[in-house]
């Protein structure tokens, strides 16, 4: 497992009984966690400090019950990197915070290959990209981003984000879904040197199509292929999906990718928790190009 380990502004305080306990730059957050199965003798609703508990309903979904006012919105950092915070429905507050690992792991491969090509433009496309925390640490490094997303609000509060940072012209934002985005560019003819994708387990696009990520998934990596540049410097796919494992992202990559020469590897990414433990988050399978510095490959696969 890879473990966002070097935040300032977000830690996990506790887990426990299917919630997990959360300071985002001082506000107390209490969510629940799916991967959270194991009991904790301490009552995480009676942690004093709590700004807010999200519940679940019955009948599915659930809401946000206020205890102590926090702001409607506000912002943490890593590294150089800002975001924009916000409870949000469905649990989420508009950050995945893991995701840091990937962060770094992008930062460091476009940044090492800005240094031994200079003048080389770097073109990143982002796809399922959310509120573009991706986005941002790619633009950061030095890379032109496509950041592309069906929701209109996110692909907002992508630029919200981007601008935090100071990034205004590096990166194209698209509201579209993400399969006819790719099949468009595919028949223009357009390559990338990267490739980001956080595709979702279930959904539906704008016309009712249906997406399934154990039914969908290989064939859109296998479609995005097609828009890679021959000497790609990295295709990054991240999934949530209770039970998906590492190695079945790794097995994608790996065939869909058969004729680009280069290392693809997968891991689990994760938090550490001031209990002395790390929570899952999810998985990552990542491809690297052959061109990247050694020394860049030596600390991803380390």
């Amino acid at each position: 497992m890879k473990t966002a380990d070097k935040w300032r502004d977000y830690k996990i305080i506790a887990t426990g009984n299917g919630m997990k306990l959360e300071s985002w730059n001082g506000v107390i957050l209490l969510r629940p966690d799916p991967q959270v199965i194991w009991k904790n003798d301490k009552n995480l609703y009676g942690y004093k400090g709590i700004n807010a508990v999200y519940n679940r309903s019955p009948k599915g979904g659930g809401s946000w019950e206020v205890r102590e006012n926090f702001p409607e919105e506000w912002v943490v950092s890593y590294r150089d990197l800002k975001f924009k915070i916000k409870p949000m429905g469905f649990k989420h507050t508009g950050l995945f915070p893991e995701q840091a690992v990937n962060w770094d792991i992008m930062h460091g491969v476009i940044s090492g290959a800005k240094k031994k090509e200079p003048d080389r433009a770097i073109k990143v496309l982002n796809l399922f990209a959310y509120t573009g925390a991706a986005s941002v640490a790619c633009a950061k490094a030095g890379a032109f981003v496509t950041h592309v997303d069906a929701a209109k609000g996110m692909v907002e509060r992508a630029g919200e984000n981007v601008r935090l940072s100071g990034l205004e012209d590096g990166v194209r934002y698209i509201v579209d879904d993400c399969m006819k985005f790719v099949l468009r560019e595919l028949r223009r003819g357009n390559r990338y040197d990267a490739i980001i994708m956080d595709p979702p387990s279930y959904g539906r696009g704008p016309n009712g199509e249906m997406w399934k990520i154990e039914e969908n998934l290989y064939d859109f990596v296998s479609s995005c292929s097609g828009l890679l540049a021959d000497d790609a410097l990295f295709f990054l796919i991240n999934s949530y999906t209770t039970g998906l494992q590492a190695s079945v992202l790794k097995n994608i990559l790996t065939l869909t990718l058969k004729n680009f020469k280069g290392v693809t590897t997968a891991y689990e990414v994760g938090i550490p928790t001031d209990e002395g433990i790390a929570l899952p988050c999810g998985a990552s399978g990542l491809f690297l190009g052959e061109r990247i510095p050694r020394d860049v490959v030596g600390s991803v696969l380390s």
